[in-house]
């Protein structure tokens, strides 16, 4: 599914150069769910960023579903973006004015779907997600748990083959990342979706099936578990 071959990600120039990545060369498989790990710096967010296609590489290519990405124009890579990819961020990034319906149908108003399929669509996650409820509740009426399940409907309504999470758990209690946890897992069994996730939370590692750790830019260990 996702192939990266020799992959370096450099920022900066000069005396400022940062190597985010050394030549990582590794490859994610449909339905997998791996997590990326490591201490802070050492590159798991900039995989995530390349993973997703909101970065190009400094030097080796990425391949989605086959296809070399660092030949695509812009607007191929925002495509694929939007039809093909999930992104759940650290912050939730929902957009305040929104209910969670209006939150999660957003992908698809972009993809330019009609309204009647948009709202049945979200309707359908958020019975899927136990947060029917909620429906009409903006993101300040929402506890955090809450703010992460409309997040995961929202990344789910386009049917990606992909989930990207960035650091899911940072600002969730222990039990919400239990139930977070939890729902990751069906989501990856019952969507039959890949998903990827950047973490330092032991929990949100054992639930991985492979764990790929980072040191310093480069693949220091790849275990399936």
């Amino acid at each position: 599914m996702i192939r990266f071959d020799t992959v370096s990600r450099v920022y900066g120039r000069d005396a400022t150069l940062v190597h985010a990545l050394h030549q990582v060369s590794v490859e994610i498989t449909s339905e997998e769910f791996t997590a990326i790990v490591g201490p802070s710096g050492c590159g798991k967010s900039t995989m995530l960023q390349l993973m997703g296609l909101l970065d190009q590489p400094t030097d080796g290519q990425v391949y989605f579903e086959g296809c070399s990405t660092t030949t695509l124009k812009s607007r191929q890579l925002a495509d694929l973006r939007l039809h093909k990819i999930g992104f759940v961020f650290q912050d939730f990034n929902l957009i305040p004015v929104l209910s969670a319906i209006e939150n999660i149908e957003f992908p698809l108003q972009l993809q330019g779907t009609s309204g009647k399929i948009r709202r049945k669509r979200a309707y359908d996650l958020l019975a899927k997600l136990d947060i029917e409820d909620i429906a009409n509740r903006r993101p300040s009426d929402m506890s955090g748990g809450q703010q992460q399940r409309v997040a995961i409907a929202r990344a789910l309504v386009s049917d990606p083959v992909i989930l990207i999470a960035d650091e899911p758990s940072a600002n969730l209690d222990s039990q919400t990342t239990q139930d977070l946890c939890d729902l990751l897992r069906t989501v990856n069994q019952d969507f039959a979706i890949t998903i990827a996730v950047a973490s330092h939370d032991p929990l949100v590692m054992e639930y991985a099936r492979r764990r790929i750790h980072l040191l310093d830019g480069r693949i220091n260990k790849d275990e399936q578990v």
